[in-house]
């Protein structure tokens, strides 16, 4: 490999805001902040979600019952029904 063209790679503390959680992986992100953990100082970069906080791997994704698109279309419009009135 050629010297001087890659990036520092260096163990990077994430913090997932969401879940408190904290993750320590190899990366080349470059950040001013600093986070110190089981006595070793990391880089520090704050993140909104991960997979401690996204619902799909937590479990708590909503489901939502989804009718046909007719059902919705009859469900909005029964009001304007097609019956006729007598006259009198």
């Amino acid at each position: 490999m050629k010297p001087n063209i890659h990036p520092d790679y260096q163990e990077v503390a994430f913090h997932d805001t969401a879940a408190d959680s904290y993750f320590i992986i190899g990366s080349t992100i470059k950040t001013s902040r600093t986070v110190e953990i089981d006595g070793n100082t990391y880089p520090y970069v704050p993140i909104d979600v991960s997979s401690d906080s996204h619902p799909f791997y937590t479990g708590k994704q909503k489901t939502v019952a989804t009718d046909g698109r007719i059902a919705q279309f009859n469900r909005r419009f029964k009001s304007l029904s097609t019956v006729k009135k007598e006259k009198v």
